[in-house]
């Protein structure tokens, strides 16, 4: 043990020792080892455990790279193997992703254990630890290819960069490939794809699917096409010989036919030849002549009966169809885009609708009848949408909701599903929906709920509610590095049975980049446990939520309702939370003391609208516009400090160079709004101009700074008269005013592009001219594609929109006859 203890002079201070006696019987045995340490990976920022265990041994350190690790980072176990009454010693520690990141690029990070006994020392193998990655790029992805039928393919492909090395397989069509099934298919030792025979059913997107512990990684689609030429079947046997001394033969192209692009047969495909004088049939004479003609008059004759039947009957259902669209002016009337005038658009030729004069407003007021009188139609109850008129009509309140929020919330307190919304009226919406849909709101936290047409059965009327709830209010448990990235929002009641998927819009504050993040839609479930129901950027159609992720949005598509979240586990290091930095002072100042508040907080309108509403009440006034900074996942601090004021009006009180907030404080977003308060002092009270800059900075990371210059005694306006101009739009729609395209407009549009065109002049040409093609085989998922499309579309639009853009790219598309909803100023 003396020995030891010279060798390990770290030991000295120790109250654990990894030193045990053997018995006099084993004390000239060598150690041998039963564990050594083996090759470990990194994953993420998880620590990796080294084992070691030998028998017998009086002690065993771990080195690393050279130098001894500390005996108090040793986890010592002692047992006796029963077999052979030896003592059996175990050694165990964890190296951390810091350590190894110390010495990364110079040697690679290696431990071995050292096993001691009276008699010697025993060295075990070295196990290397690195840190698993997997980079971004593919070093060489598949490319489409346009093959004849029978030729062999091949696609290459050359996986990402990674640690450990990828595993590669290959989908068609998002199905995997798996050549012990389908011997068609061969896969190279350097992971190309050998297709060996092209059939037709092999046309399709091929995808290189790289993967490793850490990662996931999808090349771009390769298309494959897969053609036919056509061949010319045999000749026909020479026709007769006709009238005029001419007989004929064909042949088809059909020996094959030209499938999937494939080139048309060439040549003739019809050939004729004058017959012989003697194969001619004789002339008809002057009679047959006239029975000839008068044959060809009575046809005419015929003819010209039968196009005025037609078009009498065209006229009759031509009026019919106008009584129809004049009983449908709820759907189609006054609906131009909500706040916006138009311009007179370019292709106003396309005008077919006239919009009513008498209309003042964005929404209809009036009577909803049903055409037909049959009971039960509508279950109607006496909510805020629909009272009841005498002779079962209704009246549509111009589509916003007014009634009490108090009450509301106050009412449905009581019921099962409603327990666990919070009662802050402020940051609630409500109304009462049926299958004509609409759209809830959260005024200045862009939060919103849209319910399209259709997605609420017919005869059901729904009271949905929507909320943002306050992190405080519930526990949202996050593991090792999540962080949250989104407001965590309700809507309701669950339960509720829907025909088509609502769209719920709320924003994130990440860096909106899905290789260095993994990002987890995370949804409540009735007894209150947080559970993962998505994968970001692997969505499966089949499943009843899809994603839509935008720079600074997120829209949910969702057939149920409930409680969602955001929450995202950083890749690497390069992963990226937006914050928001935000300046207030005091408005008032009547002392010498003057204090300037800075909030550092997740870049999401929500935070910054309760900020808002705290500094209201604090009297507090903004003093500079908002910056944005990207806080990188590297565990380093955030630092504050102000510089350059007048030295001879001005003096910080800050005793320190700086202050500074943990990393862990901003990235598990445990608190809100974390702020620091710089305090100034003016040496007089006369003194009221303020110059400083204040610097805001991650360490080795990114920094903002704010350049202050304003006078503290002239500008006292409150934070309320000067920023919180909340969003004035009514917090909920329903009916046709929520939607900026009327109904009866929205389904000629979707009947027009739901049904496949050859020349690709459908859904999907809309889908990419709105740049929503990523989506395809979600949109091709759905019955009708178009109302997908134009649902996400009203989602995305609805303060911005211009319905004029949307007719212009239904123009491009070739179908302007869908296009009749756009009114010009000269014909208003």
């Amino acid at each position: 043990t003396g020995e030891v203890l010279k060798l390990f002079p770290f030991l000295l201070g120790s109250e654990h020792t990894a030193t045990a006696t053997l018995p006099a019987a084993f004390s000239d045995l060598l150690p041998h080892f039963l564990v050594e340490p083996e090759d470990e990976y990194i994953v993420k920022n998880k620590p990796v455990t080294l084992t070691c265990r030998s028998t017998p041994a009086t002690q065993i350190y771990f080195k690393c790279n050279g130098e001894w690790v500390h005996q108090d980072d040793h986890l010592i176990e002692r047992t006796v193997d029963p077999a052979t009454a030896l003592p059996v010693m175990q050694v165990t520690i964890d190296i951390t992703r810091q350590q190894v990141e110390k010495i990364f690029g110079l040697d690679e990070y290696w431990c071995q254990c050292v096993a001691w006994s009276t008699t010697g020392t025993q060295k075990s193998q070295k196990a290397y630890i690195r840190i698993a990655y997997l980079r971004k790029n593919f070093e060489e992805e598949p490319q489409g290819k346009e093959v004849a039928l029978d030729q062999e393919v091949l696609l290459r492909c050359h996986p990402p960069e990674g640690v450990p090395q990828a595993e590669v397989e290959w989908q068609r069509n998002e199905d995997v490939i798996d050549p012990a099934s389908d011997p068609n298919f061969f896969i190279t030792t350097d992971h190309n794809l050998v297709i060996k025979n092209a059939r037709l059913a092999d046309t399709g997107n091929y995808t290189c699917v790289a993967k490793n512990i850490v990662a996931r990684r999808k090349s771009t689609s390769a298309t494959v096409l897969v053609y036919v030429d056509g061949g010319w079947s045999e000749w026909s046997k020479w026709s007769a010989c006709g009238a005029d001394c001419s007989m004929w033969r064909t042949r088809e192209c059909t020996q094959p036919s030209p499938g999937t692009g494939g080139k048309e047969c060439q040549g003739l495909d019809l050939q004729s030849l004058n017959c012989t004088s003697e194969q001619c049939p004789q002339t008809v004479s002057g009679a047959e002549d006239v029975a000839l003609y008068v044959g060809m008059v009575a046809v005419v004759l015929c003819l010209t009966l039968l196009l005025i039947v037609v078009v009498l009957v065209y006229r009759r259902k031509k009026e019919g169809l106008d009584a129809d669209v004049a009983d449908s002016s709820i759907l189609t009337t006054g609906f131009q885009p909500m706040g916006i005038k138009p311009s007179k658009p370019e292709n106003s030729h396309l005008l077919t609708i006239q919009p009513d004069l008498t209309t003042t407003t964005t929404s209809y007021q009036g009577t909803l009848r049903s055409r037909h009188d049959a009971p039960g139609k509508f279950s109607m109850t006496n909510g805020p949408l629909l009272d009841p008129l005498p002779n079962g009509s209704h009246t549509l309140h111009n589509g916003k909701l007014n009634s009490d929020p108090a009450e509301f919330v106050s009412r449905l307190s009581t019921q099962t599903y409603f327990k666990t919304l919070p009662r802050d009226v402020a940051n609630t919406s409500y109304g009462t929906f049926n299958f004509l849909g609409g759209r809830l709101t959260i005024p200045s936290t862009g939060i919103s709920l849209l319910i399209p047409p259709e997605a609420i059965p017919r005869g059901k009327i729904y009271e949905i509610y929507l909320t943002v709830q306050r992190k405080e209010d519930l526990r949202l448990p996050l593991a090792g590095c999540q962080t949250l990235l989104s407001p965590v929002v309700s809507c309701g009641p669950p339960g509720v049975v829907l025909s088509r998927p609502v769209i719920l819009s709320m924003d994130h504050c990440f860096d909106a980049c899905l290789d260095n993040w993994a990002v987890r839609l995370k949804k409540q479930n009735y007894e209150g446990v947080w559970e993962d129901i998505l994968l970001m950027g692997e969505e499966l159609v089949s499943e009843p939520y899809y994603c839509q992720l935008e720079a600074e949005t997120c829209r949910l598509f969702s057939e149920q309702l409930g409680t969602f979240a955001l929450v995202g586990e950083s890749l690497h290091m390069g992963a990226a939370k937006r914050l928001r930095l935000v300046l207030f002072s005091d408005a008032y100042c009547s002392t010498l003391e003057y204090n300037i508040r800075v909030y550092c907080m997740d870049d999401t309108q929500d935070v910054f609208k309760e900020v808002m509403q705290m500094e209201r009440q604090l009297g507090g006034r903004l003093i500079d516009e908002p910056h944005v900074l990207l806080f990188k996942d590297s565990y380093h601090n955030l630092r504050l400090s102000i510089h350059d004021m007048p030295q001879a009006h001005w003096r910080s009180k800050l005793l320190a160079g700086y202050q500074e907030i943990p990393f862990y404080h901003i990235w598990n977003g445990s608190q809100r709004y974390l702020h620091c308060t710089f305090t100034l002092e003016r040496l007089s009270l006369s003194t009221c101009e303020l110059t400083c800059q204040l610097c805001v900075w991650q360490v080795e990371g990114e920094g903002q700074s704010f350049s202050l210059d304003f006078n503290i005694a002239k500008d006292t306006r409150a934070v309320d008269s000067e920023f919180l101009l909340m969003d004035s739009n009514a917090t909920a729609l329903a009916g046709p005013s929520a939607f900026q395209i009327p109904y009866l407009i929205r389904q000629k549009i979707c009947s027009s592009l739901d049904a496949p065109c050859p020349n690709g002049a459908d859904w999907r040409m809309l889908a990419q001219r709105l740049k929503l093609e990523r989506h395809m085989s979600f949109f091709a998922s759905k019955a009708s594609p178009t109302s997908v499309i134009l649902d996400l579309w009203e989602a995305q639009h609805f303060h911005s929109g211009n319905i004029n853009q949307l007719a212009t790219v239904m123009a491009d598309i070739g179908k302007q006859e869908a296009m009749i909803f756009l009114v010009s100023d000269g014909e208003c």
